[in-house]
């Protein structure tokens, strides 16, 4: 049996896996920071992905409860947990499912690893805000936005993929570091 996150639990998740995110950023060298390896996304671009995805999900965070209801409706089911979630949004990407259009990081972004984090800080604090301060527990489940891979989802739904997604992302960026600190040193 999956249980929902409550609100409470997903900004303290949320809170987790961005501060977790942010420190292991400081302590990655320049060097390695901005490799690329194998033609795969640099730990900048990956940062940079996320600051993209953190900020189109904040935005939906934004958006006028009427105007949500009046885009997408109401939901037709109750939210998954999130390990539902989690399953659905491994699914999609086991079945080829990439980040595509706006969510591609340009390769044209900043060059200065500090100024990277101060953005990916920002739009966290952003999205952590509107989430505390403006979605009550209640509302989570009974409004739905569109989400490039998984389709209509609740907006508790959409707090879960962003703490999945960026865990996912970390465990890339750590991954690309090792790589990249292996091919220095060899």
């Amino acid at each position: 049996m999956s249980f929902l996150l409550d609100r409470f639990q997903i900004i303290q998740n949320t809170e987790t896996v961005f501060k977790e995110t942010t420190s292991y950023l400081k302590n990655v060298e320049d060097i390695n920071f901005f490799k690329r390896v194998d033609e795969k996304w640099s730990i900048a671009e990956n940062i940079h992905h996320l600051i993209i995805a953190t900020k189109m999900t904040s935005l939906a965070l934004r958006v006028p409860k009427f105007v949500l209801r009046l885009l997408y409706g109401k939901p037709n089911r109750p939210s998954r947990s999130y390990e539902e979630l989690v399953t659905k949004y491994k699914t999609k990407l086991e079945a080829g499912g990439v980040a595509a259009g706006r969510y591609i990081p340009d390769s044209k972004n900043s060059k200065n690893k500090e100024e990277i984090i101060e953005k990916w800080d920002a739009v966290t604090q952003r999205y952590l805000s509107r989430l505390k301060y403006y979605w009550s527990e209640d509302k989570l489940d009974k409004y739905i936005v569109r989400h490039p891979m998984l389709g209509r989802i609740t907006l508790r739904e959409l707090t879960y993929f962003t703490i999945y997604h960026t865990k996912h992302h970390l465990k890339t960026i750590r991954q690309r570091n090792r790589e990249a600190g292996e091919i220095a040193a060899a």
